[in-house]
């Protein structure tokens, strides 16, 4: 026991796995200890730990069922394993720091049980996503299926900004908002919808215009932002308050055809000014109203954010995914720039809208883009004072989703 406490206390490079069953785990566990129960190690043991010369220590309640697992990965190939003699109870009879953290009811197993089969979801990952806080900016096009997927989830806390009504036209692509709801208020909407599809998700209101004064104390209950604004000051005044308050800007915009999706993520990579340090003239880029917009896009758009948004929540995310969506064009690519600094998807589809030379223009367009984005460093140098003056300076506020 006290040499496990030593090896964890110094960080050392091992891994230590808890094979007790669900109801034994619940009443507490080592910090840090993946949770995989006994009959589920064989099959695994490779999404843990796919390197068999590597040291693992195994714990089961009193010794004996780790003992026997043991073997058993020492038979798949695993040449350092360990079983901890005494087990959990000894460790904590041993006065030794215990875990223990919010568990799952009955009706939550059930509800959210494909996503306790995941293996690198399961318990530990729902309770995080249930504990979790998302701010929406926007309940329209980007941000209707974006709170239905994080509602069905089971995101603990979900945020509405939004002051707008649901109009006739809105329903093409708003798909959290029915017929009955034209001329409601969105936030409304939304709410009802939500709760419909679980009641268990908080959902709480900011039926506000999002401004200079009052978006950093709408930001500050929220552990994660999904910004589905359709302007440019809004889009900029999100992106530097997430900045000055550390927090992940899960960002999509849609144009016509295209869409595009960031993960924005403070001190870890690029913001949004990297991207785009000034926003385009007013009037140089048409909205919805003035261009359309093909309305699947949206749900395109969030099917890519969502288990990035996800991966951010576990813990488990790069700086920066960046996902360009062009139905337009076929080919699926995947690049990817140096380390972690950034995840480039660009996803092409077919409808047969563009010439040869349009889409030839596109890649060139999205190659320079991608160059430009490889040489930038974090926040093109751009010190806080910087962003406060930039954020101080926010021209307007949020006006409605896309």
């Amino acid at each position: 026991m006290h040499e496990l406490k030593e090896k964890l206390d110094r960080n050392d490079d091992f891994v230590l796995i808890d094979i007790r069953e669900q109801d034994e785990y619940a009443q507490g566990f080592i910090a840090d200890a993946p949770h995989i129960p006994r009959g589920f190690l064989e099959l695994r043991i490779e999404n843990e730990e796919s390197d068999r010369d590597k040291e693992i220590v195994l714990y089961c309640a009193g010794g004996n069922r780790s003992a026997l697992a043991a073997q058993s990965l020492e038979a798949m190939g695993y040449t350092n394993v360990i079983s901890m003699r005494e087990g959990f109870t000894g460790w904590r009879n041993g006065g030794f720091p215990v875990t223990k953290e919010r568990s799952l009811n009955n009706e939550e197993r059930e509800r959210y049980s494909r996503h306790l089969i995941v293996p690198e979801i399961g318990d530990r990952g729902q309770v995080k996503i249930l504990e979790s806080k998302v701010l929406l900016i926007g309940t329209g096009g980007l941000g209707s299926p974006s709170a239905l997927y994080l509602a069905a989830a089971g995101v603990g806390t979900i945020g509405l900004v939004d002051f707008d009504t649901v109009d006739v036209t809105n329903l093409q692509r708003q798909i959290i908002h029915g017929t009955s709801d034209i001329g409601r208020q969105k936030v409304l909407s939304a709410q009802e919808t939500i709760n419909e599809l679980n009641p268990d998700v908080n959902v709480v209101i900011h039926e506000t215009r999002l401004m200079a004064d009052n978006i950093m104390d709408i930001l500050a209950d929220y552990d994660i932002v999904v910004d589905g604004c359709d302007n440019f000051p809004t889009r900029y005044l999100v992106n530097d308050a997430c900045v000055l308050a550390g927090k992940p800007n899960i960002h999509g915009s849609i144009y016509q055809f295209d869409g595009y999706a960031t993960v924005f993520h403070p001190g870890k990579g690029p913001c949004y000014r990297c991207l785009y340090p000034e926003p385009p003239p007013p009037g140089a880029v048409p909205s919805c109203d003035e261009a359309g917009v093909l309305g699947v896009d949206h749900g395109t758009v969030v099917l890519d954010l969502e288990p990035v948004l996800q991966r951010v929540r576990l813990a488990q995310a790069r700086s920066l995914d960046h996902v360009t969506v062009d139905l337009q064009l076929l080919a699926v690519p995947r690049i990817r720039f140096g380390h972690d600094f950034i995840d480039v998807h660009v996803v092409r589809g077919s409808l047969g809208q563009r010439s040869p030379e349009q889409a030839a223009e596109r890649r060139r367009q999205d190659q320079g883009r991608d160059d430009r984005l490889h040489s930038l460093g974090w926040h093109q140098n751009l010190t806080p004072q910087d962003f406060r003056e930039l954020f101080t300076c926010a021209p307007q506020g949020y006006r409605g989703g896309a």
